[in-house]
């Protein structure tokens, strides 16, 4: 028997791409939004820079093209709210995959979705990038990073809370979060929001 299987959520390509449309620099006459699929990797890029820095697409928004965002939301391809990173990291999270990596060249921004990839085949840089992100998602939901959560979207036992404790003290130092109260000594249940929160 055939079954398909999706190697992505399709919402998640969905929001890239139209993110992709509505954040294009219209007046670079020499590029257009490009899709380029891999075996390991989907990599989605457009001309322009974005207005807001990359690490705060999750909680910040600013279009480069109101009047297209505008069309594009009554055309039911998008919304105005500004969710779409929001749903890409979600969907990122329930599947199980690494962090998407948002990146800026000179002239373009690019988005990579990458395929699933074990807990122990991530390098340092995947984690801090997921843990971050988690603590941004949950973060604009009103709630709070613990080591229970990001143990959750890892899907790792419990046996290895030393490991989660570690990448998250990893990611204090770096700078990336920070404790919620700094009051609270219990490192077990301490709260974790991003740098900016």
């Amino acid at each position: 028997m055939r079954t398909e299987t999706r190697m992505y959520p399709e919402i998640a390509i969905r929001e890239l791409v139209a993110n992709a449309l509505v954040h294009q620099d219209l007046e670079d006459f020499g590029s257009f939004v490009m899709i380029e699929i891999y075996c390991d990797r989907i990599e989605i890029t457009n001309p322009g820079i974005p207005l807001i820095p990359t690490d705060r697409f999750i909680d910040e928004y600013k279009s480069c093209n109101e009047r297209l965002t505008d069309l594009m939301r009554r055309f039911r391809i998008c919304e105005e709210k500004s969710s779409g990173i929001d749903k890409v990291v979600a969907f990122a999270e329930a599947w199980q995959l690494p962090a998407p990596d948002f990146r800026t060249g000179e002239q373009h921004t690019s988005v990579v979705l990458f395929a699933h990839k074990d807990f122990d085949d991530m390098d340092r840089k995947e984690r801090v990038r997921a843990r971050y992100q988690h603590a941004c998602l949950l973060y604009v939901s009103n709630q709070k990073m613990t080591t229970q959560s990001l143990r959750e979207r890892f899907n790792l036992p419990e046996r290895k809370a030393d490991l989660i404790s570690r990448i998250i003290s990893d990611a204090v130092n770096d700078g990336k979060i920070k404790i919620d109260d700094p009051e609270n000594r219990s490192r077990r249940y301490a709260k974790y929001v991003p740098y900016w929160g």
